[in-house]
């Protein structure tokens, strides 16, 4: 794991700038994923719109798979794969930033999402695991790949709930001021 740790740190770095930019311009954080990174997802944007370690004001950030009602209406309409594309076509603006995670890359309609937020001119912040899957070629160099290379789920997603909290710890640091 120690290689993986270091292979993490440049694309950290570039996450943390790239959210940093965007709350600075008052952009929106859109988060989804599926099952346990539904939770991430979900758990990432509280930390944005409470706070993490430290009282500040509330960062602007959505959770893309958390309004029920949305996601059976799309679904049931549309169909699954388009639960977050949906809602990405809805609610993202230039210059916000979608962080989509899938464990395995491969996840359909976190790939749609992916695709509306480039065509919406938005930077993705992807979090996968293994090799990255699908995600991993359709990121462009304007995103960053935070990719796991494990093959157990579990372990993906524990490294995950890291990386978001460092992610979140990153931005207060750089907001607020770095602390000891």
């Amino acid at each position: 794991m120690e290689n993986s740790a270091s292979t993490l740190i440049s694309p950290i770095a570039q996450s943390i700038d790239i959210l940093v930019q965007a709350i600075s311009n008052n952009a929106k954080v859109l988060a989804c994923g599926n099952g346990g990174s539904a939770a991430d997802a979900q758990h990432f944007i509280a930390e944005l719109v409470g706070r993490f370690e430290r009282d500040r004001i509330p960062f602007a950030g959505i959770s893309l798979n958390t309004d029920t009602s949305i996601m059976t209406a799309v679904g049931n309409d549309y169909g699954f794969d388009v639960i977050f594309e949906r809602q990405v076509q809805a609610l993202g603006q230039p210059g916000d930033v979608l962080v989509a995670m899938s464990t395995s890359g491969n996840s359909s309609n976190v790939i749609k999402a992916i695709q509306a937020a480039h065509e919406r001119n938005m930077a993705v912040i992807a979090l996968t695991g293994k090799n990255g899957g699908a995600i991993a070629n359709m990121l462009t160099d304007f995103d960053v790949h935070l990719c796991v290379p494990h093959e157990r789920t579990m372990r993906i997603q524990e490294v995950h709930g890291l990386l978001l909290h460092v992610l979140c710890d990153g931005i207060d640091a750089f907001l607020l001021g770095d602390i000891s």
